[in-house]
């Protein structure tokens, strides 16, 4: 330290220079963790989501195969009644 330079402002150089070391410290603390973070993310995240599309599809899965159940046992209806009607149409003859 100066002897020529007050002690206060002395003082303020050397608490000036650590809030600096300080504020870099951090910041490059933050920029290691951002990089970590993006690091665990790129592992976890593509098995949640696998999984996420996995529950979806299966729902979409059975969605549709019930709405097809429900479309062939309408169809299904129809045409017995259009064959009963033949039927009887026939029979009346």
């Amino acid at each position: 330290m100066d002897d020529d330079k007050p002690i206060t402002e002395q003082a303020m150089e050397t608490i000036t220079t650590a809030v600096e070391a300080t504020k870099d410290a951090a910041v490059t603390a933050v920029k290691k963790v951002k990089k970590a973070a993006k690091k665990v993310a790129k592992k976890v995240a593509p098995k949640k989501a696998k999984k996420a599309s996995k529950k979806k599809a299966k729902k979409a899965a059975k969605k549709s195969s019930k709405k097809a159940a429900k479309k062939s046992v309408k169809k299904a209806a129809k045409k017995t009644a259009k064959k009963a009607a033949k039927k009887k149409k026939k029979a009346k003859r």
